[in-house]
C-alpha cells in the first residue's frame, strides 16, 4: 500500500512538473509599442494609447501564449523613438514594434527595425523604399489613395484653383507631392506650397500668400491640433473659398480648437469614423463597431477620433500574423518569420482597411479603405 502510494504520488508530481515544463515552453509573445504622450504629437499620441488599450481589452492572449505589452513615450521626438525602440528590442526582446504618433518619429524606429531584423508596424504614415523599409509596413492609407478621393471631390465642386499648406516635415511632402500628381490630371492648379513646422503658433504669414492668390479651395497636409491653424488663419482673413483636409484631421482635439473656422471641411478618412453610416454588408462595419465596444470597456467612453484605431488594426495584424508564424517568441528567428507571415497578410479586415500586403509593398490598403465625411455642427458626416 505505501508502496502504491509512492508511485501515486510520483506520478502525479511527474505530471505536475509535465505541465509546469509545457507552460514554461509557451514563452510570451512581446509587443513593443511607442506613441506620443506628450509634446506637440500628443494629440494624435494620447488616441493611440487608448488604441491600445482597447486591443488589450479585445485580446490578450494566444493560442495559450499571454502577450506582453512594453510601452515607452517618446515624447514627439524621433530620436527618443529610436532609443525607445533600440531598449525595447535589446533589453526587453520583443517580437514586433508598433508605433510611433508621427511620420518622423515613425521613419526614426524603421531604421532600427532594418538594423536589427525586427518587424515594425507603422501606426504614423511613412514610407521607405527598397531595403530601407524591408522591416516595415504602414497602416494608415498612402497619401496618393486619399488625396485622390479629395481631388475627385474637388473636379465635382468645380474647383480650379487650391491653395496648399503643410507640415515642413516628411508628411507635407507626402501629401504635397500626392496632390500634385493627381491634381493637375484632373485640370486643377495647385497655385501654392506653403509650410510650417508642428510646434508653431502663428501661420499668418503663409495664409495670407495663399488668400492674395484668391484658390477657390485651399487643402492642408496637416495632423493633429496643430492642423486647425491654416483654418484660424483663413477664417480671420475672411476666405470664402471650400476647405479640405486629410484624415490625419480627424481628432476631437483638432475639432474642438478649430471651431467654427473649420465647419464644412470634406476629408478623406477610414471608413470607421462612420462605421454605424456605413451598410450592413460592408464587413468593415462589424469589426469597427466591436473595436467601439472594446474602447468603451477600455477607457470608459466612446472613440471619437481615427487614430485610435490604427492602433487597433495594428494589434488584429499582429494577432493574425503571429497565428500564423513559426518558431519561438524573443528568438531572431521568430522575428523574422512574424516578420514573413505580416507581410503577406491577405484579405483580414480591420477598421480601416481591408488588409493586404506585399513583401516590397509598405501599404496594405485599397479603395475599400477611405471614404469622404463632412464636418457639420462637430460631427463627421458620411458624403455620398
Amino acid at each position: 500500500m505505501k508502496v502504491l502510494t509512492r508511485l501515486c504520488a510520483l506520478a502525479g508530481l511527474a505530471a505536475g512538473l509535465g505541465a509546469f515544463h509545457a507552460t514554461a515552453l509557451a514563452a510570451d509573445l512581446k509587443v513593443g509599442f511607442i506613441t506620443s504622450l506628450s509634446g506637440p504629437v500628443s494629440s494624435l499620441g494620447i488616441p493611440y494609447d487608448k488604441g491600445m488599450k482597447a486591443a488589450l481589452a479585445y485580446k490578450s492572449e494566444l493560442n495559450g501564449r499571454k502577450i506582453q505589452l512594453v510601452q515607452l513615450d517618446d515624447a514627439s521626438d524621433p530620436s527618443t523613438a529610436a532609443r525607445n525602440a533600440r531598449k525595447m528590442i535589446d533589453e526587453d526582446k520583443v517580437d514586433v514594434i508598433i508605433g510611433t504618433a508621427g511620420s518622423p518619429g515613425a521613419l526614426a524606429i524603421a531604421a532600427v527595425a532594418r538594423e536589427t531584423k525586427t518587424p515594425l508596424i507603422s501606426i504614423a504614415n511613412a514610407n521607405l523604399p527598397g531595403e530601407d523599409g524591408a522591416w516595415m509596413v504602414t497602416l494608415p492609407q498612402p497619401a496618393p489613395l486619399m488625396v485622390s478621393a479629395v481631388v475627385e471631390r474637388m473636379k465635382k465642386s468645380g474647383v480650379k484653383t487650391v491653395g496648399y499648406i503643410g507640415f515642413s516635415d516628411a508628411w507635407g511632402d507626402l501629401v504635397y507631392d500626392a496632390l500634385k500628381k493627381s491634381a493637375e490630371p484632373a485640370g486643377i492648379q495647385v497655385v501654392s506650397n506653403e509650410r510650417y513646422a508642428r510646434a508653431d503658433s502663428s501661420v499668418t504669414g503663409q495664409v495670407l500668400k495663399i488668400v492674395a492668390l484668391k484658390p477657390d479651395a485651399v487643402i492642408t497636409g496637416t495632423s493633429g491640433t496643430p492642423g486647425a491653424l491654416p483654418y484660424l488663419a483663413l477664417a480671420e482673413r475672411g476666405y470664402k473659398g471650400q476647405i479640405y483636409g486629410m484624415h490625419a484631421l480627424i481628432n476631437p482635439d483638432f475639432v474642438r480648437v478649430g471651431g467654427t473656422s473649420v465647419e464644412g471641411l470634406l476629408a478623406p478618412t477610414g471608413p470607421v469614423i462612420v462605421a454605424e453610416q456605413l451598410p450592413d454588408s460592408n464587413p468593415i462595419r462589424k469589426v469597427s463597431m466591436d473595436f467601439r465596444t472594446a474602447y468603451q470597456k477600455a477607457n470608459g467612453a466612446p472613440p471619437t477620433d481615427a487614430f485610435s484605431a490604427y492602433s487597433f488594426d495594428a494589434w488584429l495584424l499582429f494577432l493574425d500574423a503571429a497565428a500564423r508564424a513559426k518558431g519561438e517568441p524573443g528568438t531572431p528567428a521568430y522575428r523574422v518569420a512574424l516578420r514573413d507571415a505580416i507581410v503577406s497578410t491577405k484579405e483580414l479586415v480591420g477598421t480601416h482597411s481591408v488588409y493586404n500586403f506585399k513583401p516590397d509593398d509598405r501599404y496594405g490598403s485599397d479603395d475599400r479603405s477611405r471614404v469622404v465625411v463632412k464636418l457639420e455642427k462637430g460631427q463627421w458626416k458620411l458624403v455620398p
